[in-house]
């Protein structure tokens, strides 16, 4: 199973956010294109880069820091504040590999479904980000994890599907930048129920241990952030771990 390292950004600025929280922010003294340079040469094939400027927004905030960073050696998904089909291009004009959608996934199912038409379910990756309700259902989370949704996530992705969207970023808000191990009961029900999807699991990654069990869960890859930076979870891993 593969490991994408993920890189998020804000004024330039390698951090992390927990739970999405952008008063929760925690900075690392990384620079950016040396960081994704330093995971290529680990071994990674995929980057994972947000935008959380973008995403706060409601629009692509950091394209020339995203063309630098595509340039680092290894193919970058990325993502934050993809409104229009202008934003797709620009970040694939930029050297993106796939533009990660979310909220126009959710609210605006038929644009989503003609850009899959004209991009492709290659260039495109839904990122699903969910957050339990008071009842213990799923919902979806939109604007940069702001805004409650109230869509039904199955039914959205069986239409995807027969779309054409091939990858599916996943995301328990709940887990994500505390360290806390990621829900595998989550991710294994959603491969086993949409076994098409190349799924990748964000949120909660911590070490080798969390990884291979992610990998029995039938997910294609996870993210981790703060597991890399943090050493948790070794670059040697990037390698070892490559599909």
């Amino acid at each position: 199973m593969n490991i994408i390292p993920a890189i998020d950004l804000r004024d330039g600025r390698v951090v992390r956010l927990r739970q999405g929280d952008f008063a929760r922010e925690r900075q690392f003294d990384h620079d950016a294109f040396a960081l994704a340079q330093r995971y290529a040469g680990a071994g990674a094939a995929w980057l994972h880069v947000v935008d959380l400027d973008g995403a706060r927004s409601g629009a692509p905030a950091q394209v020339d820091l995203l063309a630098h960073i595509a340039r680092a050696g290894a193919r970058v998904q990325a993502g934050g504040g993809v409104r229009t089909r202008d934003d797709v291009q620009r970040l694939l004009d930029a050297g993106v590999g796939r533009a990660v959608v979310g909220s126009v996934a959710v609210r605006a199912p038929d644009t989503f479904v003609e850009w899959l038409t004209e991009f492709g379910g290659d260039r495109l990756c839904l990122a699903l980000d969910l957050r339990r309700d008071g009842e213990g259902g799923w919902r979806p989370a939109l604007d940069a994890w702001q805004t409650a949704g109230d869509a039904d996530f199955a039914a959205l992705l069986d239409r995807h599907a027969e779309a054409g969207l091939r990858h599916v970023l996943t995301t328990d808000i709940g887990q994500d930048g505390m360290a806390a191990g990621p829900n595998l009961a989550l991710y294994s029900e959603l491969a086993s129920r949409w076994p098409q999807f190349d799924w990748i699991a964000s949120g909660g990654v911590r070490d080798l241990d969390d990884v291979d069990a992610l990998g029995a869960t039938g997910v294609a890859a996870c993210v981790a952030g703060t597991a890399l930076l943090e050493g948790t979870l070794p670059l040697e891993a990037l390698c070892s771990r490559a599909a």
